[in-house]
């Protein structure tokens, strides 16, 4: 069967390797179809990713046809439409017996620390694997992953129905959260960014409220869209300086303010701002098995919008390719996949 491997920064190999062998009981081989490049898959790419040794078989969002099962499997029969959670945790940890296993001790990420989706056939584990509709395309399964981190990240929220909510970064992610506060109830959403292209995306996915912070100031924009009712809460999926610091010091009194956005440098926090405005600033680490099948459910729905988000598709052979387009275009590239 054919596979990439990431030899070194840049570097990708296809090579012909041995199909899977034998299946154990609660095992499930897949038929790969789609698969997602994201921002992190991109910092592999260029040697900056700090937990992602080579060499590395990339893909950890993607979209499959179920090949065959093991013999204890009971959700899945060949010929489904499934994707899967790529974590790997122990089970034994403290995080993991409290349930909270997507901050596993010893957690490693297909894609990452252990090998990823970029072959035809692929093995998981029954647990780890969710089943999709015979009505989503393949593109929209290679979504439920990234819209699963939306799923999650909207949740760590105490409640989000009837609050406003200001989401910095409209990049696949951000926007995904957006959609999510929108499914959870939130009254009012407002998307930030630099990019005009990405905003209008975001308005294509149905969050009208858009703001380009390099045209209107983050304080300015605010004021205007929510007056003086401010707003509650905060998602931070930018990764930079700048979008902590003004989400923080605009922010109501006692607000929430999640943080999923990947930072290249650590940012400063103002402590003493935090504690006098008894902010509660909370972490959001990738995603547990509900937040897979939430994700799935709302984009077979609808109710979560993917069409807008897909920029381009490349050939499985021509992988590194996908990675020069997502370098030239910059700002104007959402999701680009890799057909198998």
């Amino acid at each position: 069967m054919r596979q990439a491997i990431m030899l070194s920064p840049g570097v990708i190999e296809h090579r012909e390797v041995q199909e899977p062998g034998q299946l154990l009981g609660n095992e499930v081989l897949l038929r790969i179809k789609k698969i997602g490049i994201c921002g992190s898959d991109v910092h592999v790419y260029h040697g900056k990713h700090p937990a992602t040794p080579y060499p590395v078989v990339q893909g950890h969002e993607y979209s499959a046809i179920v090949e065959k099962v093991g013999k204890s499997v009971v959700k899945a029969l060949p010929g489904m439409k499934a994707t899967g959670r790529p974590q790997l945790v122990c089970g034994e940890c403290g995080p993991c017996k409290r349930g909270q296993y997507n901050a596993c001790q010893k957690l490693k990420v297909q894609g990452f620390q252990a090998p990823g989706v970029a072959q035809d056939l692929f093995v998981i584990s029954e647990d780890r694997l969710v089943v999709l509709p015979d009505s989503m395309t393949f593109e929209q399964g290679a979504i439920v992953e990234p819209a699963a981190v939306g799923a999650h990240s909207t949740g760590r929220a105490s409640d989000l129905k009837g609050k406003n909510v200001v989401v910095s970064g409209a990049g696949t992610i951000g926007n995904l959260v957006a959609q999510f506060a929108k499914v959870r109830g939130a009254r009012k959403i407002l998307i930030t960014d630099v990019s005009d292209y990405r905003l209008d995306i975001a308005r294509q996915c149905g969050i009208e409220a858009t703001l380009n912070i390099t045209k209107t100031s983050f304080e300015e924009g605010v004021r205007s869209f929510f007056g003086d009712e401010g707003f509650q809460v905060g998602f931070e999926a930018a990764g930079v300086q700048i979008s902590l610091d003004v989400l923080m010091k605009h922010m109501e009194k006692g607000g929430e303010l999640i943080i999923l956005g990947v930072y290249s440098r650590n940012p400063i926090v103002n402590m003493f701002y935090l504690g006098e405005h008894e902010l509660n600033v909370y972490g959001s680490m990738m995603y547990r098995h509900e937040d897979y099948e939430q994700a799935a459910e709302m984009i077979s729905s609808g109710k979560i919008i993917t069409a807008p988000l897909l920029t381009k598709s490349f050939p499985f052979e021509n992988f590194t390719d996908a990675y020069k387009f997502i370098e030239q275009q910059g700002d104007k590239t959402m999701k680009v996949m890799i057909d198998l």
